[in-house]
């Protein structure tokens, strides 16, 4: 069951940017809901996951170790030919540390990779005219890109993430004007949409958000679409400001960018991230070609 759980995740499109597994039947959704029962549920390695994470397995490019009880032998570490750990993101908890990693978007990570190789002394900042910052799967407007420098230098740090809401003005006398949520910030997944329309209804209720008639969620398959109708003449960026204030349209996400570096855990930056990944692809190369001449 542990592995179902992770199996589920591995195939939510609002969860990962770059998904590993193609999910046949009800794999839950981004308000919450949870997949379902693993017998009724199909699953297969989207194609993405056979060509960059598996290939050449068979050409002894990464050491086998024994599985658990010794009876079969298992890749120690796959033979990714992305920098996975930045395009997926991680989170975890161990004994003692923790990691949170934010997904970054496929093309700009490689393209920040390929630079690096051409020019291994490249700063953090020349990184970043690559690839801007994080790139969540929920969409969202990063509101402090400038600690963004500091937080990639380091490993550590909080990005302030916020919604994206739209004006739509009513076409006739009688249409009220709506401001619609499009985007969320990738920690309201879950449990956090259904909470945040209550905040938006305890305001209204308690006085703060006197502009508000009506509330309504009508997200589909196609995205996020919240919808706030407005008063006549009300002042829409006071709204916003509530909004982002006092509701979880506006959250942190924490980055500690852990991960285990040469056998020992390390928080790295992002150079060292795509320096320690860089070489990984000249000893898969390497043993790669040796195995072929062989």
């Amino acid at each position: 069951s542990s592995i179902y759980e992770a199996l589920v995740v591995m195939s939510q499109d609002f969860k990962k940017g770059l998904p590993l597994i193609d999910g046949h039947g009800n794999f839950g959704s981004i308000e919450g809901d949870g997949a379902a029962a693993m017998r009724y549920t199909e699953a297969r390695l989207q194609k993405v996951s056979e060509d960059v994470l598996l290939a050449d397995l068979d050409k002894n490019i990464v050491d086998f170790v024994p599985n658990f009880d010794e009876t079969e032998k298992e890749p120690g570490v796959l033979p990714a030919r992305i920098p996975h750990l930045l395009i997926n993101g991680a989170e975890g908890i161990a004994v003692g540390m923790s990691t949170s990693i934010p997904p970054h978007n496929l093309g700009e990570t490689i393209d920040a990779m390929k630079a690096y190789m051409k020019n291994p002394q490249m700063t953090v900042e020349e990184l970043l005219q690559i690839m801007p910052g994080p790139d969540f799967p929920t969409g969202g407007i990063i509101a402090n890109k400038k600690d963004l420098p500091a937080i990639y230098e380091t490993g550590a740090g909080k990005i302030k993430l916020r919604g994206r809401i739209e004006v739509e003005l009513g076409k006739r006398r009688s249409d009220k004007d709506k401001l619609v949520i499009t985007e969320i910030p990738y920690t309201m997944i879950g449990a956090g949409i259904n909470k945040f329309l209550m905040d938006v209804a305890d305001l209204v209720e308690s006085k703060k958000l006197t502009d508000v008639v009506d509330i309504s969620n009508q997200s589909n398959k196609d995205g996020i679409r919240i919808v706030l109708e407005l008063r006549k003449d009300a002042d829409i960026d006071r709204i916003k400001n509530i909004l982002y204030k006092k509701t979880k349209l506006e959250d942190t996400f924490g980055v500690n960018m852990l991960a285990v570096a040469d056998g020992r855990p390390e928080t790295l930056g992002l150079v060292p991230i795509i320096r320690h990944h860089v070489k990984f692809q000249y000893e898969l190369a390497t043993r790669k070609y040796k195995t072929l001449l062989a």
